[in-house]
């Protein structure tokens, strides 16, 4: 679902068997994002960000006070999240966020839930702590790679040359049938990426 005045994707993923799932990114809209929940009864482990900007993160700080749940960011987004001018969150009409997570994530992490597992893939760039998510066959990719396009690299902690060896060198392995959630917008596919993204060619 798209959360929040600048649309970022929020993802609810959870396991059918056990109702334990994780919520990514929520950027706002919680009352929206615990409705989901509760008319699906999931049991909610982690809340687990991406990246840092404001953007994605307006929704935490209401769905941790009444979920309880640890917060997760790769540990080189920390300094993001805890700072509103770092973050931009200053800037937006939601108003200043800053966060301290419960855990700090490093390439290579899993989180398990229920009987499923996400791998975290550090692929830095868009800031330099930023992560993609694998599930199965699934992709969350943040603000890394978009249907069509990267994310942008002119803000802190962004560089355009390593967004760009992130995304070829730690997403685009996988097979072409695996779905990119990204952090806004649609979906796309591994595959299609690498046939029509104009800054993967």
């Amino acid at each position: 679902m798209a959360a929040g005045i600048y649309a970022a994707n929020c993802y609810i993923v959870y396991s059918e068997n056990t109702k334990d799932g994780i919520i990514v990114d929520p950027g706002g809209d919680s009352d929206e994002i615990l409705d989901v929940i509760n008319e699906r009864d999931i049991n909610i482990d982690y809340i687990i960000l991406t990246h840092g900007h404001g953007d994605h993160i307006g929704g935490v700080i209401s769905l941790i006070n009444k979920l309880k749940v640890p917060l997760l960011i790769h540990e080189e987004d920390v300094d993001m999240i805890s700072d509103a001018n770092m973050n931009l969150s200053n800037i937006m009409p939601s108003g200043p966020v800053e966060l301290k997570p419960d855990r700090l994530l490093k390439d290579g992490d899993i989180i398990k839930f229920g009987d499923l597992e996400a791998e975290i893939i550090h692929t830095p760039g868009h800031t330099k702590g930023g992560i993609s998510i694998k599930i199965g066959d699934n992709l969350i990719t943040g603000d890394t790679l978009f249907q069509g396009s990267i994310g942008r690299t002119d803000l802190i902690g962004g560089d355009y040359d390593t967004i760009i060896s992130s995304i070829k060198e730690k997403l685009l392995i996988f097979p072409d049938y695996t779905i990119v959630w990204p952090g806004h917008g649609a979906e796309s596919t591994v595959g299609s990426e690498k046939r029509n993204n104009p800054f993967l060619r």
